[in-house]
């Protein structure tokens, strides 16, 4: 399975991060650019622990549907989300967070499993992990924007 591994500094308090992290709001700006908005489940605000969001998108000029749940959460220092229903065989996305001196290290874990077998890891290979790495590159960059401004 694929591994994504990214790390961001952000000039802001770790409880700050967190929270802007999960904000749905914030996730929708960061992915504008592909028409993403949360459509049911949690729709606006903070997720929390058991929560679902259901976004649709456009990637690749397909509109898809994609369900995730947070099964994991330890504020203010870690939470994770998982696919349940979606473009994705499987996936997790574990969102670390490390203050440093006022600052925090935002660290993201992305694993994950295309569909299709064979043809599913050739996409990887070609094209997929690197449009998903930049996808949270992007959505990271926006997270540390808005923590920083705060």
């Amino acid at each position: 399975m694929p591994v994504i591994e990214l790390s961001t500094l952000i000039d802001a308090p770790v409880e700050r991060c967190f929270d802007v992290a999960r904000d749905i709001d914030v996730h929708v700006a960061s992915t504008a650019h592909t028409g993403e908005r949360a459509i049911a489940g949690r729709t606006t605000g903070l997720i929390e622990l058991g929560e679902t969001v259901t976004w649709r998108a456009r990637h690749f000029g397909i509109w898809q549907n994609l369900t995730s749940k947070i099964t994991q959460f330890e504020y203010p220092n870690y939470f994770a989300d998982e696919m349940v229903n979606g473009a994705f065989k499987s996936f997790i996305h574990e969102h670390h967070f490390i203050g440093l001196n006022g600052q925090t290290v935002m660290k993201d874990r992305f694993e994950y499993e295309s569909l299709y077998g064979l043809l599913g890891r050739f996409a990887d290979w070609l094209f997929l992990r690197t449009y998903m790495a930049r996808l949270l590159e992007k959505r990271n960059e926006v997270i540390r924007e808005v923590a920083e401004c705060k």
